[in-house]
C-alpha cells in the first residue's frame, strides 16, 4: 500500500517538472503566430502531446519484457536527468512561463497579419513534441513498471496538466525551484533503480544474458 502510494507520488512529481519543455516549445511557436489564431494553436499543440504520449506508452508497455530493455531504458533516463538537471539551472521553467503568457495575451508576442499558417505550426510542435513525450513516458512506464492502472494514471494526469494547468504548473516551478529539483532527484533514483533491475534481473537483465552474473528476481514487489 506504501509502495503504491509512493509510487504515484513519484509519478504526480515526474509529470510536472517533465511538462516544462512541451509548455516551452508551444508557448513560443504559439506567440510567433498572429493572435487569432494561437489559442487553437496551443489547443492543438496539448492534444499532439497527448497523441504522443499515448502512442509511445503502448510501445513502451509492449517493450518492457524484451531482454535487456530496461538497461538501454534506464541509460536512457539517465540522459533525460542529465538534460532536467540543464533546464533546471538555465531557467527553463521561467522561460515557458513566460512564453505561456506571452501566447495568451493577444497584445504581446508577434501581432500583424498571419504570416505562417497553423498547420506549419502544429508541425514544427509536433516534430519538438515526440523527442518531449519520449521522455515523459519513459519516465512513468519506468515507475509504473507494468501496473497498467498507473501508467493509465501518469499518462492521464500528464495530458490534465498540459491542457488545464500549463501556466500555473510553470509559475508554480518558477516560485519554488525546490519542487523541481526534488523530482529530479525522484528521477536519478528511478533511474538507478531501473538500471539495478535492467543488469541483474534474472529475466530480462543483461548480466544474466551475458554470462555475467547468475541474476534475481526483480519483478514488481522485490
Amino acid at each position: 500500500m506504501i509502495d503504491t502510494a509512493l509510487d504515484f507520488g513519484k509519478i504526480i512529481i515526474a509529470d510536472l517538472i517533465l511538462s516544462g519543455d512541451n509548455a516551452l516549445i508551444i508557448g513560443m511557436v504559439a506567440a510567433g503566430l498572429a493572435p487569432e489564431l494561437r489559442k487553437k494553436a496551443i489547443l492543438f499543440g496539448m492534444v499532439i502531446a497527448a497523441v504522443l504520449r499515448i502512442i509511445f506508452a503502448v510501445i513502451a508497455t509492449s517493450l518492457l519484457d524484451i531482454p535487456g530493455i530496461l538497461f538501454v531504458g534506464s541509460l536512457l533516463l539517465f540522459w533525460v536527468c542529465w538534460r532536467l538537471f540543464e533546464e533546471i539551472r538555465g531557467g527553463l521553467d521561467q522561460e515557458a512561463e513566460l512564453a505561456l503568457e506571452t501566447a495568451q495575451n493577444p497584445e504581446l508576442g508577434y501581432t500583424g497579419a498571419p504570416r505562417r499558417t497553423l498547420m506549419s505550426a502544429l508541425i514544427s510542435i509536433t516534430i519538438a513534441d515526440v523527442s518531449m513525450s519520449l521522455d515523459n513516458v519513459l519516465a512513468v512506464a519506468a515507475i509504473a513498471d507494468g501496473d497498467t492502472k498507473m501508467l493509465v494514471f501518469g499518462l492521464g494526469l500528464a495530458i490534465f496538466l498540459m491542457a488545464f494547468a500549463a501556466t500555473m504548473i510553470m509559475h508554480l516551478l518558477t516560485k519554488y525551484p525546490w519542487i523541481s529539483w526534488l523530482g529530479l532527484f525522484v528521477l536519478i533514483y528511478v533511474a538507478g533503480e531501473m538500471l539495478y533491475r535492467g543488469f541483474f534481473d534474472a529475466g530480462t537483465g543483461v548480466g544474466p544474458m551475458l554470462g555475467l552474473v547468475e541474476g534475481f528476481s526483480l519483478g514488481k514487489g522485490h
